[in-house]
């Protein structure tokens, strides 16, 4: 009933509903609760039937949650405020009911600079004008509403030179827009310099953080001028704070639609903040803007500019005799689409055919490609693939004629000139010079390909890797811009290498520790066998399981093991002396199948199987199995006395340090450390006190240590997870992702 029908704060309870039927209903079912549960209500507190009320300082209706008109009245009636103490008290009345306002900051910005150290106090025409706004504000304050479940949020981001904004509405069941909260914040002095983009950045992560309990729960449509979450996600790198922006978004369900019309009044104060002043100009330029691709046809020159970081096209269209004619909009994509270089570049040839052309001007069909990568992945062997060119067609057109392409810019023109200086032409031929003076012939990719096959797989070819492929080539004498890259791929793709190749040992993906809640939650079991040779009473199987807590092993020899005595095993080894478990986890051998299966239904235990020929998935019993080998190895007398030793061998693992708890599985258990055999002989400081104590004290001070046994296993808790993350962040320097492509081998 909570949050359904019933709302409580301390002591107080409220039974609510939207119609007078289901207010009857949810009072029985209140009433039938406080009957169960014995609980008395004092009737000269309750009051029934209440269709509008204070609560919390707010008054709530059907109409939805108001201000509090005795709040109001003490604002309107404040005189005009001289000192620092009586502005700290008019902005604090404001900050009560702050979510009603929209752009309280901005508003009361001339107000707010008196609360900054050594600020004169001078109540100048700008302050008068902001506390006469805010009283005409108060005097039609707007109505808020509590979110519907099952509809999507509207967040609307606002941002100006120092204040963000937002206001968080919800269609109602007319389809008319109704407020349900509004922010507003002063930037710090470094937001300010931010850029507009990540300014809308930090107001989006601004206000997950502030209406969590609204945003955590619901789907949310963000209307905004730019929109930040493709700027985010379309970023090649992210780093430092965009980064951190990133992860911190990720945990929501918010999706960007573009700006419609707006069919409530409620928010035509949010929308003027987004209105730009006069006195700062328009700034409709893309950041990190460069060209794309250009197309020539014959008679006319298209020429698509787009910022892969934004959205918006531009087209100009520049004829024979000179004449420009430029368009530019802005794109809206849809996140399921997002606009990728070759949508931009259809884009851009949609709206070059839209252009008004004369009359008198044939137009040749415009050539449209489709491609399967973005743009910038195909800038370096893009003439090649197009124009049959090689690779180095511009560098040699400049060593040989002085020729620079016809679109390059005085940039590129740079760029090209300081990358022909590692070139030389002999005769007709292309040479690129190393850096110790030896003369590289340049090839083709037709060539190149050729070449990579004849060195890694021909007569004399070795299968060497990517790596030693390209040197090896390069010590031939041939070169081409994309060497190492093209030879690791070819590589990835050769199948006698994939096939006879070592095994990797690098792990491909993070550590993903295994957890256990609290002590004999989660159990792993595995077997050590066959072991050789056998125990003198014929065992030659091990059967162990850890505790993932506490780390306390149990373990039984066997001399032939079935899935019948692994069931009586997890029956009398753990079941019946540490209780039900809640999961248990093996690997996926016949033992633990059949009768262990049935077992574990019955007691409602969750099966987990290890990943197949990965035992480092079950990595606790594991490691417990080769602490119990080493020990068992070295207590035997005879090769044949293992079996008799194993219960020494547990004892000793039981009461030994364990690193990732820093405590002994004996003490987590007991809430003691044991008494060790050489401590009665030779009479330890601990043994000695023990004796002199009555039973009575001893019985005392035992309860105080299994008193105090929860504080050492949260301290043990604390101790695992700071062990776990000391792992991780060692075993992530050795992680080498394997990204799979097409054609490639594992």
């Amino acid at each position: 009933m909570m949050h359904k029908d019933v709302e409580v704060y301390v002591d107080d309870m409220i039974v609510k509903s939207r119609g007078r039927a289901d207010h009857l209903a949810a009072l029985e079912r209140f009433f039938e609760r406080t009957r169960k549960f014995r609980l008395r209500l004092n009737p000269k507190k309750c009051t029934f039937g209440v269709t509008s009320g204070k609560l919390l300082g707010h008054m709530v209706s059907d109409r939805g949650i108001e201000v509090d008109l005795d709040k109001i009245k003490a604002i309107l009636d404040m005189p005009v405020p001289r000192t620092e103490k009586e502005i700290r008290g008019f902005l604090g009345r404001l900050q009560y009911i702050s979510c009603f306002i929209a752009r309280l900051t901005d508003i009361c910005e001339p107000i707010f600079c008196f609360l900054r150290k050594n600020q004169p106090m001078v109540w100048n025409d700008d302050c008068q004008i902001a506390f006469e706004k805010i009283k005409e504000y108060l005097l039609s304050p707007p109505i808020l509403v509590p979110p519907m479940p099952g509809r999507p949020l509207l967040l609307y981001l606002s941002v100006s030179d120092m204040v963000l904004g937002c206001m968080l509405a919800q269609l109602d069941d007319s389809g008319k827009e109704r407020a349900i909260y509004y922010l507003s914040k002063r930037m710090l002095e470094y937001e300010m310099r931010y850029v507009m983009i990540e300014c809308m950045c930090l107001a989006l992560v601004w206000a997950t953080r502030r209406l969590r309990h609204y945003m955590a729960e619901y789907s949310v449509c963000l209307i905004s001028q730019l929109d930040p979450l493709r700027f985010l996600f379309d970023r090649p790198a992210l780093t430092g704070r965009l980064k951190r922006w990133l992860v911190l978004l990720t945990e929501f369900d918010i999706q960007y639609v573009s700006q419609k019309s707006i069919k409530g009044s409620i928010v035509v104060d949010h929308l003027a903040s987004l209105l730009i002043s006069e006195g700062r100009p328009v700034d409709d330029d893309f950041p990190d803007e460069e060209f794309i691709a250009m197309t020539s046809l014959s008679g006319w020159r298209i020429d698509g500019a787009a910022n892969q970081l934004g959205f918006g096209i531009g087209v100009l269209l520049i004829s024979p005799q000179g004449d420009h004619i430029p368009r530019s909009v802005r794109l809206v994509f849809s996140d399921r689409h997002p606009a990728t270089n070759n949508i931009v570049e259809y884009e851009a040839s949609t709206l070059a055919s839209s252009v008004d052309i004369p009359i008198d001007v044939v137009i040749c069909p415009l050539l449209i490609e489709s491609r399967f990568a973005p743009a910038y992945c195909c800038l370096i062997g893009e003439t090649e693939t197009q124009d049959d060119l090689p690779w180095y067609h511009d560098i040699y057109q400049l060593l040989r004629s002085s020729i620079y392409p016809e679109a390059a810019t005085a940039k590129d023109r740079r760029a090209l000139r300081q990358l022909a200086t590692r070139f030389v032409i002999c005769g007709e031929t292309l040479y690129r010079r190393s850096a110790d003076g030896m003369l590289f012939l340049c090839l083709d990719r037709t060539s190149a390909d050729r070449a990579m096959r004849e060195v890694h797989a021909g007569v004399c070819g070795p299968h060497m890797g990517g790596h030693m492929l390209a040197r090896k080539i390069m010590r031939t004498g041939y070169f081409w811009m994309t060497m190492e890259t093209d030879c690791c791929r070819f590589v990835q793709r050769c199948p006698e290498c994939q096939t006879h190749g070592d095994l990797i040992h690098a792990p491909p993906s993070e550590l993903h520790a295994l957890t256990s809640p609290w002590p004999f939650s989660v159990w792993g079991i595995d077997i050590i066998g066959k072991v050789s040779p056998k125990s003198s009473s014929g065992h030659e199987f091990i059967l162990v399981a850890i505790d993932y807590f506490t780390k306390w092993v149990e373990a039984t020899s066997y001399a032939k093991l079935t899935s019948a005595r692994v069931a009586s095993f997890i029956r009398s080894h753990i079941i019946c002396r540490y209780g039900v478990p809640h999961e248990l986890i093996s690997d996926r051998g016949v033992h633990f199948r059949a009768e262990v299966d049935t077992l574990l239904q019955k007691c409602g235990i969750r099966h987990h199987r290890s990943s197949a020929y990965r035992p480092q998935t079950n990595g606790a019993v594991e490691a417990a199995n080769k602490n119990i080998k080493k020990i068992l190895r070295k207590m035997v007398e005879t090769s044949r006395d293992w079996s008799e030793k194993l219960p020494f061998a547990l004892w000793a693992y039981r009461t030994s340090f364990r690193t990732s708890t820093g405590a002994t599985p004996y003490s987590l258990v007991y809430g003691m450390e044991v008494v060790l055999p050489v401590e009665i002989e030779m009479g330890s400081l601990r043994v000695a006190l023990e004796q002199q104590i009555s039973e009575t004290e001893w019985a005392q001070a035992r309860f105080d240590q299994l008193n105090l046994l929860d504080e050492k296993r949260l301290r043990a808790v604390d101790h695992v997870q700071a062990y776990q993350r000391k792992m991780t962040r060692a075993f992530k320097k050795r992680v080498k992702p394997r990204p799979l492509q097409k054609g490639d081998w594992f």
